[in-house]
């Protein structure tokens, strides 16, 4: 191969990676939005930003937040299937089971207590210690059940994956959602319905039902090939595909044929019509969530290379980190929560818990909301650089798993 030719390789191989840290960051920092939101946010900014009684900004602040999780859980993937051309099969099914093992062990035993700070008994749970599998456990699950089915092949992971995601709405009508405080729930049950089940002292909640999100990752396993594309070439693929994917969402969602359990319906005011319309299910992701996300998602990648070359940087910064950053974000937040309420004057206590039970009265409006998203994220931005740098100095096999 000549030196010309090893500098083109090169050069895409570089390309298509900072794409994909571009938009993993891009997706970290709006997720930080959210949680910012729902930790110190007042009222309806907080509790119930899809609602009627939400303002347009916090209803948008919410939309553009659903992006984040399929967003993730594809490049979760994307990454996987580029693996493919320096691990053999059985190295990658190893990584992938024991990094998903890994972050689901995470999840339980350190995520969730970020998310309450109470590891000695939630009054609202009867006392028992509270445990949530959350995005970052189905990651791990996903990965894991990836690791598997990664035998069969990119193309066998593709056809897998869409045949879910397609496919898992058909089961709507006929899966069990359990009723608050149902006892004696199958554990099946929340493979495709959030759901609580209590073990001894420990009370377990499937915040995310993991079988749309495995679709997901094996979607993003089985085109990570056209990451290996020119510039020009994925483009105009991802335009392409992007654009597909938001047609059939609006004939999906204007039809109301098929692909959400949520309906819509003509409003009063078109506002709130348009309102409806979008508010698509997450839990679990719905064909046309997946369909809206995905598809924004896409469109992004075709003008990453337009957007100025500082804020580019930014985001493939903080790409490079998203773990060290996701466990940071969740520990600075609620960290100021239960300072910013007692500087309004509640007690600490009071936020030891989960956010959707801080008392009446506390936080900021949405304007104030951003003011601490911002500052949380200049705050952040040292740290992810750190971990950048390293990633970039050393290649140890541990740094892998964060």
């Amino acid at each position: 191969m000549t030196a010309v030719a090893i500098d083109n390789v090169v050069e895409q191989r570089k390309y298509r990676i900072e794409n994909i840290d571009f938009l993993r960051g891009l997706v970290i920092v709006i997720m930080a939005i959210d949680h910012v939101r729902d930790y110190l946010g007042a009222g309806v900014v907080a509790q119930a930003p899809m609602s009627d009684d939400a303002s347009l900004g916090t209803y948008l602040t919410r939309l553009v937040t659903h992006l984040c999780a399929p967003i993730f859980v594809f490049l979760a993937g994307t990454s996987a299937g580029l693996m493919t051309a320096r691990r053999s099969p059985r190295e990658l099914s190893y990584f992938l089971i024991t990094r998903g093992l890994w972050l689901i062990v995470i999840e339980l035993a350190v995520v969730s207590q970020l998310w309450t700070f109470n590891i000695t008994g939630l009054p609202f749970l009867g006392g028992l210690t509270g445990l949530a599998f959350q995005v970052i456990g189905a990651i791990g699950l996903s990965m894991m059940v990836l690791g598997l089915l990664q035998f069969l092949g990119a193309r066998a992971c593709l056809a897998i994956g869409i045949l879910i995601v397609i496919g898992h709405n058909a089961l709507d009508s006929v899966w069990p959602v359990p009723q608050m405080g149902q006892q004696n729930i199958p554990l099946w049950v929340g493979l495709h319905a959030q759901m609580g089940f209590a073990i001894g002292q420990l009370s377990f909640y499937i915040a995310y039902p993991p079988i749309p999100w495995i679709g997901i990752m094996l979607m993003g396993f089985g085109t990570a090939s056209l990451f290996n594309r020119t510039p020009v070439e994925q483009k105009r693929l991802f335009l392409l595909i992007g654009l597909s994917l938001l047609v059939i969402f609006f004939v999906l969602r204007g039809s109301q044929i098929y692909g959400d359990p949520n309906t819509w319906q003509a409003q009063a005011n078109g506002w709130l019509t348009l309102r409806d319309f979008f508010n698509v299910t997450k839990y679990p992701p719905s064909l046309l969530f997946t369909l809206l996300t995905l598809g924004v998602g896409c469109l992004i990648l075709t003008i990453a290379d337009h957007l100025p070359r500082l804020l580019r940087s930014i985001m493939i910064t903080f790409g490079k980190a998203p773990f060290a950053i996701y466990i940071a974000h969740l520990l600075i937040i609620h960290s100021l929560s239960v300072l910013f309420g007692m500087y309004q004057g509640f007690e600490a206590e009071q936020f030891l818990t989960m956010y959707f039970l801080f008392p009446e009265g506390f936080g900021v409006g949405l304007l104030g909301v951003y003011g601490f998203w911002l500052c949380i994220m200049v705050a952040l931005y040292p740290l992810a650089k750190w971990v950048s740098d390293v990633k970039s100095r050393r290649k140890d096999w541990w740094l892998s798993y964060l």
